[in-house]
């Protein structure tokens, strides 16, 4: 559904247990959960998703995961409020107060797409290359979620399974799986970006990092160590470890994006005989 740029869609899980709550009376509570959660409404809460993931500073990112915590802050904060001024009864209160509770804590867990994968993964991008960070993100929250699942079968033979927990693992390992297939159309969508950008970083020294290839390095290879905010120089050595060339990372970006393949046509440095770019 969308109402006007803003696009609402309800997970088939949270249709579930929207089911399940109707049928087992908790239909009130359901309403006070779906009052609580934000845009898109999962088994366990509301997730922002942010279609500008690594096209944005990694502040910005942080600062909009870090809202939903806050933001389940805040209506505790009301709710207490809301009891104080005798709108609300004490039983309310606490359900809200444990509702909120329950679903600011969980999304700060360290797997995507809850805010605390958000989070893992955008500091993440600051130490590491971006594509590494993408792959790692996306396996640290599989490892998460096979837990979540194990922890929630393992006392199932003396008090049962814990379902909700179940329903949520499941679901953070499904999206995860499928996010792992993605991750080479997220890197190339961080690449596009960062060359249209490459203005960015002009004139900023202390921005550069340099970092060494082999001259048989594919270039593809070469922009996975590109790190998120980093302007960077490749020095492409032969085998003997002698510069071959100087390369900046704006040429690697238009010879790997451009539709006419500027040179070096094998898609590597290996042909090149002596460098042709170099650091003014």
């Amino acid at each position: 559904m969308t109402i006007g740029r803003l696009r609402i869609r309800l997970h088939p899980l949270f249709a579930i247990v929207a089911l399940l709550s109707v049928l087992t009376g908790y239909v009130a509570e359901l309403l006070v959960l779906f009052g609580i959660v934000r845009l898109q409404l999962l088994p366990f809460g509301g997730v922002l998703e942010v279609e500008q993931s690594g096209i944005v500073p990694a502040w910005q990112e942080i600062a909009v995961a870090l809202a939903g915590p806050v933001q389940n802050a805040f209506m505790i904060a009301v709710a207490y409020a809301l009891e104080w001024a005798g709108v609300w009864s004490g039983p309310w209160t606490a359900y809200f107060v444990q509702a909120n509770l329950m679903i600011g804590l969980f999304n700060l867990l360290p797997a995507l797409p809850l805010d605390g994968g958000k989070v893992m993964q955008s500091l993440m991008s600051l130490m590491m290359p971006y594509y590494r960070c993408l792959t790692l993100g996306v396996w640290i929250s599989l490892a998460i979620s096979l837990f979540i699942i194990g922890f929630s079968l393992w006392r199932a033979p003396s008090s049962g399974i814990h379902l909700n927990l179940l329903m949520i693992g499941l679901f953070l390992w499904w999206t995860n799986w499928y996010a792992r297939k993605h991750v080479p159309f997220q890197f190339m969508r961080f690449l596009v970006h960062r060359s249209l950008s490459s203005g960015e970083f002009a004139g900023r020294a202390d921005a550069a990092e340099p970092i060494v290839v082999g001259q048989s390095t594919p270039i593809s290879d070469m922009l996975k160590l590109m790190k998120r905010e980093r302007r960077h120089l490749f020095y492409v050595v032969n085998g003997s470890g002698v510069p071959r060339a100087v390369v900046p990372d704006t040429v690697l970006l238009k010879t790997y994006l451009s539709p006419r393949k500027f040179p070096p046509p094998a898609g590597n440095f290996s042909s090149w005989t002596r460098p042709r770019f170099h650091v003014k």
